[in-house]
């Protein structure tokens, strides 16, 4: 049975591993050209590159604190062009667009109202290897139009990443400063708890100014993420951490 989206959007947000170059752009420009009016918000580009299990960890903490009525167009997809499934999840006050490879796992999980739903629709022409630009993105504009592509409800327990724990206990995304974020949540007294990371044990702090210039801690980050990092320094070459690397409680 065809679903039926009625929520009003007023912004779309993009989040992907495209990084600088061509490709946001053409999605922007498309975006601008099927839904015009609508903002799109740059939310993030320098995902990890072909890392939806990475992403999945960083996305529900990214769109947390921000408002309602938002669309997220979500393209971290090493598949693109296979038979992944394409997903439209309904999060009670926004929307998120991605591909079924476990980039929308955690997202679905915690939202506290969810409908999860297989995107039937195509348009006419979708090329085999940018189908952010070619399917995700008209579908976007469409919805924000108020239209009803074909939709198919799904049950969430079916979506790749599923069976995926709640916490990855890694580093997920590394900042333009050095810091790591990781897909562990700060729970509890964060200042009770050390963590281990690249063989070494790190102390918690509330910020950076409680730590001395150059040594590296560990705090709640403004997404409620557990973050490294080193105060007036980079943690990812002072540590030489990257995305996927583990972490562990100690």
């Amino acid at each position: 049975m065809s679903a039926r989206l009625r929520m009003p959007i007023e912004r779309i947000a993009l989040v992907t591993d495209f990084g600088a170059g061509i490709y946001v752009g053409q999605v922007i420009a498309r975006l601008s050209a099927l839904a015009p009016g609508v903002p799109i918000i740059d939310l993030v580009h320098d995902l990890a590159p072909f890392r939806p299990d990475l992403a999945a960890y960083l996305l529900p903490a990214l769109v947390r604190d921000l408002p309602p009525a938002t669309l997220y167009l979500c393209v971290v997809d090493p598949g693109v062009g296979g038979d992944r499934l394409g997903l439209v999840l309904d999060a009670g006050d926004s929307l998120f667009i991605a591909p079924d490879n476990g980039l929308l796992s955690q997202v679905t999980r915690r939202a506290q109202a969810r409908c999860l739903y297989r995107i039937d629709w195509r348009p006419p022409s979708v090329s085999n290897s940018f189908q952010g630009r070619d399917w995700f993105a008209p579908l976007a504009a469409a919805l924000c139009r108020g239209e009803s592509p074909a939709l198919t409800a799904v049950a969430a327990g079916s979506l790749v990443g599923a069976d995926w724990a709640e916490d990855l206990p890694a580093v997920v995304y590394v900042d333009g400063y050095g810091n790591l974020m990781t897909g562990l949540r700060a729970l509890g007294d964060p200042l009770a708890a050390r963590l281990t990371a690249a063989g070494r044990t790190l102390g918690a702090a509330r910020t950076f100014c409680e730590v001395p210039p150059g040594q590296p801690f560990w705090y709640e980050n403004a997404l409620g993420l557990v973050e490294i990092a080193v105060n007036q320094g980079r943690a990812d070459l002072v540590l030489g951490l990257g995305p996927g690397d583990p972490v562990a409680w100690f």
